[in-house]
């Protein structure tokens, strides 16, 4: 996944353009006549599904679940699919001590949002009501975190590379949290058997047995007969069968293709989420990721879409509570936390970066959007009265962008090209 070209406008069509499209379509859509647009989102596509017992509790498939719980599927497949190379790969940008202060400003970067926002639920004396939404504020968008991040500090500056560690930990630990936190029903834990049948069957066979007849023959033949003969179909099948586990468990089924990710053959080297070397790295994990790349771009469009018609009266404290959780726990967070790591502990930042740029990370990383969104939507049910208003903090977000630029401004940022 890579930029076309180096500049700014190319980023945002490749990655950010047809989400935003899709997000605030819906917002006007539903502002004009909300009627209409839930009639279209809430369309019953096929009635007495066969699989299985939906979110909803009937046997019923709707466009919105279609979305978020079938094909954000494969969005959050590619999401895992960097945070897994980021620490398993030797040269994975999570690992060794590098890592070490933006996994510990990732941790106040969860810790910051997630206590403010308990907080001030318990203030307004709501946090009954709102305490199960204290994930949304924690999420944040890589591309779009990514995409300010370059404006403010220019491509070559070190901050962006410590701004993307900290995106992808975060991401990261979003869905360690949703997996955990945030089930779809009665658990059913046995049922993750399947996923694990289905990552394991399809690694050891298509995988790992012809990598050890190949032995160090570097031309792999065994590797690529299979791949010749096959292609993607076993693991095609294996997420399948891995989704669907996921979903009897009561696990959110969007991460169900996760088990799979490790289970396909890789290369040796992580060049990270937007390095342009990754364009021409051809092992199955990777070709499966430029392949899914475009259907995630529409995905996301539709995700926009399908979650983001919200009408500016449903405007409430879930709404202020999920902003200031972003706006001003994200950054404290981040801020104590990278300061602690590097000067306490001494673990130190990269060079030509100082520790008042962990404050403008901060503002950046609270671009929520996306993952904080599918938060929302998994933390509150309509009948709650306040998924609309935590939506809508959500949505807000976008005003991160605005007040880093502004700091970035006021601190003094020089540019690096």
């Amino acid at each position: 996944m890579s930029p076309k070209n180096n500049t700014i406008w190319s980023f945002v069509q490749e990655y950010s353009l047809l989400l935003v499209f899709g997000a605030f379509g819906a917002l006007i859509w539903a502002n004009i006549n909300y009627d209409s647009y839930h009639h279209i989102v809430d369309m019953v596509l096929i009635d007495n599904f066969f699989i299985g017992h939906l979110h909803d509790g009937h046997r019923t498939l709707t466009l919105h679940y279609l979305i978020n719980d079938v094909l954000m599927a494969l969005f959050f497949a590619i999401a895992g699919k960097e945070v897994w190379e980021a620490i398993a790969l030797k040269s994975g940008s999570l690992r060794g001590k590098k890592a070490m202060t933006p996994l510990i400003a990732t941790a106040g970067g969860i810790i910051g949002p997630a206590g403010v926002y308990l907080l001030g639920a318990y203030l307004v004396g709501k946090l009954a009501i709102l305490s199960n939404g204290w994930a949304i504020p924690i999420a944040t968008d890589i591309a779009f975190s990514y995409l300010v991040g370059r404006i403010i500090f220019g491509a070559k500056h070190p901050a962006v590379g410590f701004l993307l560690l900290l995106a992808i930990a975060d991401d990261a630990a979003g869905l360690v949290i949703l997996a955990i936190f945030y089930p779809q029903g009665d658990l059913s834990p046995e049922w993750l058997l399947l996923s694990v049948f289905a990552a394991v069957t399809v690694w050891y066979f298509f995988n790992f047995l012809p990598r050890q007849k190949d032995g160090d023959d570097p031309n792999r033949p065994s590797s690529a007969k299979i791949r010749s003969q096959f292609g993607f179909w076993p693991y095609i099948l294996a997420a399948c069968l891995s989704w669907y586990g996921f979903q009897e468990a009561g696990i959110h089924p969007a991460l169900g293709l996760l088990p799979i990710v490790p289970a396909l053959p890789h290369a040796d080297n992580d060049f990270g989420i937007f390095g342009a070397e990754e364009e021409f790295q051809h092992d199955m994990l990777n070709d499966a990721e430029h392949s899914l790349k475009p259907p995630v771009e529409v995905i996301l469009m539709l995700f926009g879409f399908a979650n983001a018609g919200v009408v500016f009266s449903s405007i409430g404290e879930a709404t202020w509570l999920v902003l200031i959780g972003l706006l001003v726990g994200k950054p404290i967070g981040i801020l104590f936390f990278g300061w602690l790591a590097a000067i306490p502990m001494r673990l130190g930042l990269p060079e030509g970066m100082r520790v008042i740029d962990l404050l403008i990370i901060g503002f950046v990383a609270a671009i929520g959007f996306t993952v904080s969104l599918f938060i929302a939507a998994v933390a509150f049910t309509p009948e709650s009265g306040v998924l609309d208003a935590a939506k809508m903090g959500a949505l807000f977000s976008f005003g991160a962008v605005f007040i880093s630029i502004a700091v970035a401004k006021i601190i003094g940022v020089k540019k690096i090209q």
